[in-house]
């Protein structure tokens, strides 16, 4: 028994084919630049441990003729009869979804009436819906919304300090975001240390092009960095999380830009790329700093001090801290931020082990905290196991 898992984004649609109990990967890929003419799709395929990669054309395809290219290929390599359900990535589920739903016509429109909260992502997530439920109509389909896994925050948490009025009739709140992410990896942390299951505190740090700290309590999030939408929070790639708001009216009255012009710039222009001018990618940032580049130091140092800062404030949301644990591209692979950050809250008794911290990249998980200080942890993220194992439950396959 097989789950699809598809994660569309605006313009690509990431897909895995998989065991929701064992993990193992049958077919994977990514479509890229759908819509244009430069339309992609790369396909891996497993079998017996190894890997056969192969890259396509889509001819300016969209999300329909990615998945009718996934169908095919489910049909070439006689895969197509194991496949259960499908589970779907969905961003923003707003107030309503604290867990995933089976996919009808209702659930369908409380994701288009959300679209609002994330105009980027949800037309998207509505796009891959249509076009896999047109591709396999007899299947079961659930979303597995990003937003759900932080519905367990208490007000004092999600409440902005804004008019009651905003809140009621505009959904002002703090929605947060990466919430499959943080769930699936605090739930490996809590068995990984042999912590209790019902009684323990984690800070988990999803870190990668998008990033945010969320606490979690007991197995339920607590708080969480990202806000109403995605910008708010960390230092990340392109985004500059916490900004003065009043920055968006000096913008447009100094500057002659739109609102709309400064949201965007917030979004796609700013953080790491902002401050070091030069990329949005940590790998070449770390680089290019060791070569003298003052820009490329700056954002790295100002993502590691927000980033500390962040994980020390949500420690008052926690009853107690077992661990802070580290997960996404920059969390897995990047021992240099990892010891940086610890570095930044020695205060609090995170000591980095220098040799573990090293040896912990590209899929090694594992302690990187010297022994009788507060435990910090790797964490490789598996968000399509994550929906798969959703999805599996929900359908009862």
């Amino acid at each position: 028994m097989q789950i699809l898992v598809l994660n569309s984004g605006s313009s690509s649609l990431k897909f895995a084919l998989l065991d929701p109990v064992s993990g193992d990967v049958r077919l994977s890929g990514l479509a890229e630049r759908l819509g244009q003419e430069e339309a992609s799709i790369r396909l891996d395929r497993f079998a017996g441990g190894e890997r056969e990669r192969s890259e396509e054309s889509l001819g300016g395809g969209a999300h329909t003729e990615a998945v009718a290219r996934v169908l095919a290929e489910l049909d070439a390599l006689g895969l197509r009869a194991d496949v259960a359900a499908v589970g779907h990535r969905v961003v923003h589920g707003g107030e309503t979804f604290n867990a995933p739903a089976l996919i009808t016509p209702e659930v369908e429109a409380v994701i288009r009436a959300c679209i609002p909260l994330a105009p980027l992502h949800n037309p998207a997530n509505l796009a891959g819906i249509e076009a896999a439920r047109a591709a396999f109509p007899e299947l079961p389909h659930v979303a597995v919304f990003d937003t759900a896994f932080h519905q367990t925050m208490r007000p004092v948490a999600y409440r902005y300090a804004v008019p009651e009025e905003w809140y009621t009739h505009y959904g002002v709140r703090r929605y947060g975001f990466h919430g499959t992410s943080h769930q699936y990896v605090a739930g490996q942390a809590v068995r990984m240390l042999g912590l209790n299951p019902g009684r323990h505190g984690l800070i988990v740090a999803h870190l990668g092009n998008g990033c945010s700290v969320t606490s979690v309590q007991d197995g339920k999030s607590r708080d969480t960095s990202m806000g109403m939408t995605p910008l708010e929070g960390l230092v990340m790639g392109t985004r500059s999380g916490n900004v003065d708001p009043s920055l968006v009216e000096y913008m447009v009255r100094e500057a002659g830009m739109t609102v709309q012009e400064v949201t965007g710039a917030l979004n796609k222009e700013s953080g790491l790329l902002g401050l070091s001018g030069l990329s949005n990618d940590m790998r070449e940032l770390e680089e290019a700093a060791r070569n003298g580049h003052a820009g490329a130091q700056l954002a790295i140092d100002k993502f590691v001090y927000r980033l500390a800062q962040t994980i020390a404030s949500y420690a008052v949301g926690l009853h107690r801290w077992d661990a802070l644990v580290f997960t996404g591209g920059i969390g897995e692979n990047s021992s240099y931020i990892r010891a940086l950050t610890m570095e930044r809250l020695g205060s609090l008794g995170l000591v980095p082990d220098e040799r573990a911290n090293e040896s912990t990249v590209r899929g090694e998980q594992g302690v990187i905290s010297r022994e009788g200080w507060v435990t910090a942890v790797v964490v490789s993220t598996n968000e399509e196991l994550m929906i798969a194992r959703q999805t599996a439950e929900l359908v009862k396959v």
